[in-house]
């Protein structure tokens, strides 16, 4: 029914031609991919990110107050205090984080004491990062997603080595990794937005976000590639835009509705599930949106590009 619907939208809808004509629309899709890829390079270079204190090293305190005052009076009652600078974020009712850089325990005292001028408190909890660990997560964060991708790389080549024409099986993981990188661009260039907007902190959640973010699109853009493996063996000889077309034609609900399926259970988490995993399913939110879509719309269409451009000899 949505399949003969987006058909019928599209002016497919003949008996003779029941494809959606996706390719048709690649220009479009490039053009559209290449302004998102823009705006978020611009956030990163004009805002950067916020990182947190798992990055930069710090300290982090929780505090749940009785009637919460606003984030100015509680920066008038800590000014003279040294703290560097202080991040306030409320959470939810009455509670809130404040990030500043790393103090000692007479320090941390004082902040208490003075907040319980204020209103009466509960203190949640309080951490402290040296820069010292922060700089080695920051290494081996880096690390991490090297050899995440790495092994992705590795995987599309194995699992696509019987592959021959029209394209080599590198040459489809080479694709998929452009496209990874898509996925996990758009997210981060956000949390600068975000950042710059909201105070928003880049933190070990996120990228334990982005990580998982890299499994379920790789995911997505194997079950399409699948799909156009299996076409070219029973099409065989025939035009290979024909084929991805096609390909596309079969798995676009699934995807779409796969993705929607996990969008319902992370909009869940984003806002019953509390501050913790608010921005790691956001990121998830964003991933999956644009994963889904450069799967469908960016990945195939550079798969027929690049035959196209062999094909042609450049």
């Amino acid at each position: 029914m949505l399949a003969q619907s987006l058909k019928n939208l599209i002016g497919c809808g003949d008996e003779k031609n029941m494809d959606i004509p996706f390719l048709k629309y690649t220009k479009i899709y490039y053009i559209f991919s290449g302004i998102l890829v823009m705006v978020s390079i611009a956030s990163l270079l004009v805002f950067g990110l916020k990182f947190s204190i798992d990055f930069s090293g710090g300290s982090i305190l929780e505090i749940d107050f009785e009637n919460r005052p606003e984030n100015q009076i509680i920066q008038e009652k800590l000014k003279d205090l040294d703290l560097g600078e202080m991040v306030i974020q409320p959470i939810g009712m009455n509670a809130v984080i404040i990030r500043m850089k790393e103090i000692d325990e007479s320090i941390h005292q004082q902040i208490i004491l003075r907040l319980q001028d204020i209103s009466k408190i509960d203190e949640k909890r309080f951490e402290s990062i040296g820069p010292v660990i922060g700089k080695e997560l920051r290494q081996k964060t880096i690390i991490l997603i090297i050899v995440s991708l790495t092994a992705l790389l590795a995987y599309i080549t194995i699992a696509f080595r019987k592959i021959s024409r029209p394209l080599s099986s590198w040459q489809y993981a080479i694709i998929s990794i452009i496209a990874l990188f898509f996925d996990v661009l758009i997210p981060i260039g956000v949390f600068a937005f975000l950042g710059k907007l909201y105070n928003i902190q880049f933190s070990i959640p996120i990228i334990i976000a982005l990580l998982t973010l890299l499994g379920y699109t790789i995911n997505d853009k194997v079950v399409v590639f699948d799909r156009v493996r299996e076409n070219l063996l029973k099409i065989k000889g025939g035009d290979f835009d024909v084929c991805v077309n096609q390909s596309l034609n079969q798995v676009i609900i699934r995807s779409i509705s796969t993705g929607s399926c996990t969008l319902l259970v992370l909009l869940a988490i984003f806002f019953f599930g509390g501050e913790t995993l608010k921005y790691f399913s956001l990121t998830l939110i964003i991933g999956i949106i644009i994963g889904t879509y450069s799967s469908l719309f960016l990945a195939s269409p550079l798969l027929v590009s690049w035959q196209k451009r062999k094909k042609s000899g450049r």
